[in-house]
């Protein structure tokens, strides 16, 4: 026996069962983005290099350890998408689709990231993404929000929404000054990493989730404290917007991105059903984004959700679509069952002809494990009809699916 190739570590692939879990979320979010007003758009898988380590940052950990990056033939450096929206940005521009115009977007699909695969995170992961562009205020913000929420409560998911504000490019500026000045004069408590994210993107020092940091960084100074009117304008807006849809909130003054492009709002979405992963979604508004890729400035603003994480957080799944029919043949009797199966298709019935080789006793115990509405036995003294194949013969069959159609119109399930 040869030896058996395993599979890459962290990179999983689903069976059946599993992927009509899956499925049944991309169903909902495909349909609940639709009536939105947002238009999907397929995204490569490879990205040069440059355009990650432009938008998510060249000192960051995705760019410096956690990329797939290779040299192809040519001599140019690719990676695997390690995110979507550096692509969705890179698109838009070549195509002309952001200058002066407001757009919707939404993608899904595979990200990789060569990161410790855990409970909820793998090497390749799912994702779901949302943004949007041309749209400067809060309202699209309230709207991407809305949309969120919607969504768990079409799925059964409890999820909080934790909001906060980084302010306008200036407001940020002098928080981060302030924020460093604080943290070098505590440098000796803080842990490796903390110091490490000091030195390259301080405020993701503020994301720690070590216990023993907590008050240092509860003491630390406050975004709020650097907003400027516009910025406290645009946060009260957002608030205001919730509150009249009835969504709930915690504004955290500690939830942040470390990278430089994002203003304004930032946001989550986390559950308690997570354990340390808490995050299924994270978003906000990056209006430097379009501009640091190389087009026109443009507000945009988005989020993404973790399909691996949501789908786990799921409980009642809608039944998938019962088996209509399900085929018991012999041998001799199979031409004509797959025949008859095509005949029953036509008409929009789900049909399995078994083409193994169990007996009938197997069979029949299969049948009964499909969840078939009518198990139909095909065996060719029953169907023999002369000219095989010829018009007469095809005459039978057609009157065989409708024989067994109206059945299952009358008789429905176990008929």
């Amino acid at each position: 026996m040869s030896r058996q190739v395993p599979g890459v570590r962290g990179v999983r692939a689903l069976l059946p069962a599993e992927a009509h879990a899956w499925t049944a979320v991309e169903s909902c979010a495909r349909g609940l983005f639709a009536a939105y007003g947002y238009q999907e758009v397929r995204l490569p898988l490879l990205e040069h290099t440059e355009l990650y380590a432009r938008a998510v940052g060249e000192v960051t950990d995705i760019v410096e350890k956690e990329m797939y990056t290779f040299v192809d033939r040519n001599g140019d450096s690719l990676s695997l998408r390690p995110e979507g929206t550096a692509g969705c940005v890179r698109a838009g521009i070549e195509a002309g689709v952001f200058h002066n115009q407001t757009q919707r977007f939404w993608y899904q699909g595979p990200m990789f990231r060569h990161e410790r695969p855990q409970k909820g995170r793998y090497r390749q992961f799912h994702q779901l993404g949302v943004e949007a562009y041309g749209m400067a205020g809060p309202d699209i913000e309230a709207e991407m929000i809305l949309l969120g929420e919607r969504l768990w409560r079409r799925l059964g998911v409890k999820a909080h929404l934790l909001i906060n504000s980084l302010g306008t490019a200036a407001c940020r500026s002098a928080y981060r000054e302030a924020l460093v000045a604080y943290l070098e004069a505590h440098a000796a408590d803080l842990d490796e990493d903390a110091r490490r994210r000091l030195a390259r993107n301080p405020l993701r020092v503020l994301d720690s989730k070590n216990p023993a940091l907590e008050g240092l960084l509860g003491a630390a100074p406050k975004l709020a404290d650097y907003w400027s009117d516009e910025a406290a304008a645009h946060f009260g807006g957002l608030t205001d917007r919730l509150d009249d849809a009835g969504v709930r909130y915690t504004v955290t003054p500690r939830l942040v991105r470390g990278l430089d492009y994002y203003t304004h709002t930032v946001f989550e979405w986390v559950s308690d059903a997570l354990g340390a992963q808490a995050t299924v979604c994270a978003g906000g508004r990056y209006d430097g984004l379009v501009e640091e890729l190389g087009g026109a400035a443009t507000p945009a603003v988005g989020f993404a959700l973790g399909l691996e994480r949501l789908v786990t957080l799921v409980t009642q799944w809608p039944r998938e679509a019962p088996l209509d029919v399900f085929v018991i043949t012999e041998p001799p009797a199979r031409r004509r069952a797959l025949a008859l199966a095509e005949r029953l298709r036509e008409r929009d019935y789900k049909v399995e002809v078994y083409l193994g080789s169990a007996g009938l006793k197997s069979q029949i115990k299969r049948a009964q494990g499909s969840g078939a509405r009518l198990a139909v036995y095909a065996h060719a003294e029953d169907i023999e009809l002369p000219g095989a194949g010829g018009s007469q013969e095809r005459a039978g069959w057609n009157e065989a699916a409708a024989a067994i159609a109206a059945r299952l119109e009358n008789r429905g399930m176990n008929g």
